[in-house]
């Protein structure tokens, strides 16, 4: 492990970027908490000791939701927390993948560190250990309505803190007990309010959120490499993505969709200059064979994906704030000696952002669906074998048989991409009678995004083979040249007919582990 892996992540709390979040989930960098931290959250938990004695407080010494109305007795108030972890935790469905839950560990630490939850320290500090030791608690992907924030998978994580349910650890699922046993650690203690610190908030929602970001961020790099190898390989002219021609509409994200396809395409031989071909010398006949202009999935790559850009940098401006904010009810102020009621737990800006980006992640998903269609139809490309078969016409189908799948997934985001924000459905006795379902929408875009990833995994098989089925290498860019060098690693050419599963789950694995970083390669 290089050293730049072992260094610790300190969370910095209101300054935390995707790039710490980045480094612990998918570098494995450990986290450390500061003692200025631990101090600041232990000042929040010794100011609401005392000042809880003797008033009255929801979640302390009332009952929950509409429940709130009933004094709980001094003797029972813990009880209380522990029946509100238990009680709560009534997850069902599959099991949420543990970079989630982790994802999702990262963010309830981060709130907590604000230290306005009057927890005591010894929460942050477990929360920094099972992160750090993998030990990742088995939370079910339905549940919570996102209003109260995530209660029920914020539940099981609560329920493993607790030393009770079960965690991923060491590729297992163990009771939680077995694994603090293991790893020399303790249970936390319910002291105050421990139980509905740990459930209340978007910390589920928004680390979905934030994993969804960081793999919606390196599948846009791949589709513009995509879209740059299409436009070459069709012989395109460079003006579709030229500065002059992008610059005058005001928008940053299409103007930086066509600055990377103009250092992607950086040398290349392929592609046509428009004054060339069109302008310089006189065209005498009365009907063109060449294109004058690309169809519009070719043509339109910075119009379409612009908009794709915009909204993820949106998206990851509001789940970092998110991320940031204090997300409890009620809010512990042990500098204004106050305790503020009300509904920061609410999962409105995480739920509105995930549609936004499931919607635009499938647009690029039906973008590089019609790119395939261009690369397997011969009518339309006029320039590579049908289904991009290099071996007999008829008798063997080359990709014929992927481009369904590819078809079929793409419509499966079409209809994953009708907005959950609008699906509130009132719940616990209309108090909680308008909710975000925010962890919904989180899981759904999850899912058109490893949908999306599946489509252009398929469309790069489809374009390598159409740079062999043409011979092109030599003549395309040294960037492009290199990542066709790269993909063929994984997929190596192929004549006769094969399974093609096995090839799209290997393509796909490499497309999401790799960072495409194209501001440093090129």
């Amino acid at each position: 492990m290089s050293s730049d892996i072992e260094k610790d992540v300190t969370v910095k709390g209101d300054e935390v970027v995707i790039e710490d979040y980045f480094d612990i989930l998918i570098k494995g960098r450990p986290v450390s908490i500061t003692k200025a931290q631990l101090e600041k959250v232990n000042k929040s938990y010794s100011f609401l000791e005392g000042f809880a004695k003797k008033k009255l407080i929801y979640g302390i010494n009332t009952g929950l939701g509409p429940m709130a109305q009933y004094k709980i007795s001094e003797q029972d108030q813990l009880k209380l927390q522990y029946n509100l972890i238990r009680s709560h935790s009534s997850g069902a469905g599959e099991i949420m993948p543990s970079l989630l839950v982790k994802s999702a560990l990262i963010s309830r630490m981060i709130n907590f560190l604000k230290g306005h939850s009057g927890i005591h320290p010894e929460v942050v500090v477990l929360l920094k250990e099972f992160i750090n030791r993998d030990i990742i608690p088995v939370v079910y992907e339905h549940g919570g309505v996102g209003a109260s924030g995530d209660l029920v998978q914020l539940s099981h994580i609560a329920l493993s803190l607790i030393g009770e349910g079960e965690v991923h650890y060491k590729d297992k699922i163990v009771p939680t007990l077995e694994a603090l046993k293991l790893e020399g650690l303790q249970p936390v203690t319910v002291h105050i309010r421990e139980g509905l610190a740990l459930i209340n908030g978007t910390s589920v929602m928004t680390g979905i959120g934030i994993v969804n970001l960081i793999y919606s961020k390196n599948l846009l790099r791949w589709a513009i490499v995509a879209s740059a190898i299409i436009n070459e390989i069709v012989d395109s002219y460079d003006d579709s993505f030229s500065e002059e021609l992008n610059s005058k509409k005001m928008h940053q994200g299409q103007s930086h969709i066509a600055e990377l396809m103009r250092k992607a395409l950086k040398g290349s031989k392929l592609i046509k200059k428009r004054e060339e071909h069109l302008y310089e010398k006189l065209v005498t006949d009365p009907v063109l064979k060449a294109k004058v202009q690309e169809y519009y999935s070719i043509r339109c790559v910075p119009q379409i994906l612009g908009p794709v850009l915009d909204t993820i940098m949106s998206v990851e401006d509001v789940l970092i704030n998110e991320a940031n904010s204090v997300s409890d009810n009620p809010v512990i102020d042990f500098e204004k000696k106050h305790v503020f009621h009300g509904g920061n737990f609410h999962g409105d800006y995480v739920s509105l952002e995930m549609d936004k980006l499931k919607i635009v992640i499938t647009r690029l998903a039906m973008l590089m669906e019609r790119q395939l269609n261009y690369v397997l139809n011969p009518h339309l490309n006029d320039k590579f074998p049908p289904f991009v078969n290099l071996g007999v016409l008829g008798l063997n189908l080359g990709m014929q048989g992927v481009q369904f799948t590819a078809t079929s997934t793409t419509a499966e985001c079409q209809t994953l991409s009708f907005p959950n924000y609008v699906h509130s459905i009132p719940n616990n006795n209309d108090n909680q009678d308008i909710v975000s379902m925010g962890a919904n929408s989180a899981m759904i875009t999850r899912k058109v995004i490893e949908n999306a990833y599946e489509v252009i995994s398929i469309y790069f098989i489809a374009l390598i083979q159409a740079i062999d089925s043409a011979k092109l290498q030599e003549k395309m860019s040294p960037f492009n040249r290199k990542v066709y060098s790269e993909l063929r690693k994984i997929v190596p050419v192929f004549v006769e007919d094969t399974t093609k599963y096995n090839q799209i789950r290997d393509m796909k694995l490499y497309l999401q582990d790799t960072k495409l970083d194209l501001n440093k390669i090129l």
